[in-house]
């Protein structure tokens, strides 16, 4: 895969990493202001509608490719914005949405990546976690909701279980939404500011800024062990909403552009079934013709 100037801008350099190296407010790679960013965001629907519909048709011809995105972030870093403004420029036909809450009754019985195992997208579609198998050395590690010795055993369970859906098909993008705390607070004051967000408050949101620095750590050690050249991370600006979305959707674009895709060829002779369409005598007044005898026939 070619690496472009976003992907090289975004994607986090190999060793130990420090998240205050990358500014939330940047915008790398990409020119211009929220206006032209917006601008070109929606001039992106069609290409990436045209590359997701060839995948699609390739995954009902038998090709095994899919295209797993996976959101991270802090609480209002944007994982719901990219789902409304960058994913949502594709067709829900060939889309499949997991949002991974705490873990039922259930999920808590078996292996974290037990429920992650079974919404993996199946070939032919794009898959989008909205948190995921990552939640469970984040928080896991933060609110000790698992030993030290199991925090270290999900690292490498993780790079083993991404390798294995890379070696199936699967094309992972990893992106981490990096937004700042002050930017986190005028958010959250946002939404006390406006009915119509009240419903995406939420109290505890304000309990977790406190931990903000075992948050910010345990990202920085989930990223350092789990980047790879299989399943690399990408560190996207948040601060600024407008170029979240674009950067996300660029990436997209260019990883969908990697997999060379095209329409898949006929599983038929084209000839002869163009004959067949020729020879056809199906029409309205057809069908009536052939109703009306059955009824005459039946004497109904």
């Amino acid at each position: 895969m070619t690496v472009t100037k976003l992907a090289r801008a975004l994607r986090i350099k190999p060793g130990a990493v420090d998240l205050s190296s990358y500014p939330t407010d940047a915008t790398p790679a990409i020119k211009g202001g929220r206006e032209q960013g917006e601008r070109e965001l929606a001039e992106l629907g069609e290409e990436l509608l045209d590359l997701q519909s060839k995948l699609f048709a390739l995954g009902k011809s038998g090709d095994r490719r899919r295209l797993l995105l996976v959101l991270q972030g802090m609480d209002t870093s944007g994982k719901g914005g990219v789902l409304v403004h960058t994913v949502g420029l594709l067709d829900p036909q060939g889309l499949r949405i997991t949002s991974f809450k705490a873990p039922t009754e259930e999920e808590r019985e078996h292996d974290f990546l037990w429920r992650i195992e079974k919404v993996v997208p199946s070939a032919g579609y794009v898959g989008v976690f909205d948190r995921s198998h990552y939640e469970d050395v984040l928080i896991g590690r933060v609110r000790e909701l698992a030993s030290p010795e199991e925090i270290e055993r999900r690292y490498d369970a993780i790079n083993a279980f991404e390798q294995r859906l890379v070696e199936d098909g699967t094309v992972i993008l990893k992106c981490m939404l990096h937004i700042s705390p002050e930017e986190q607070l005028k958010r959250l004051q946002s939404r006390l500011d406006n009915p119509t967000k009240y419903w995406k408050y939420n109290a505890g949101d304000l309990d977790e800024r406190q931990l903000w620095a075992d948050y910010t750590e345990a990202y920085q050690i989930a990223l350092e062990r789990t980047h790879t050249e299989h399943a690399p991370w990408y560190v996207i600006p948040s601060d600024k909403k407008w170029y979240r979305n674009l950067a996300v959707a660029e990436l997209l674009l260019e990883t969908l552009e990697a997999m060379d895709l095209d329409w898949p060829g006929p599983g038929f002779d084209i000839e002869a079934e163009k004959k067949r369409i020729a020879s056809d005598t199906i029409t309205s007044k057809a069908v009536a013709k052939e109703l009306k005898r059955r009824r005459m026939e039946s004497g109904a």
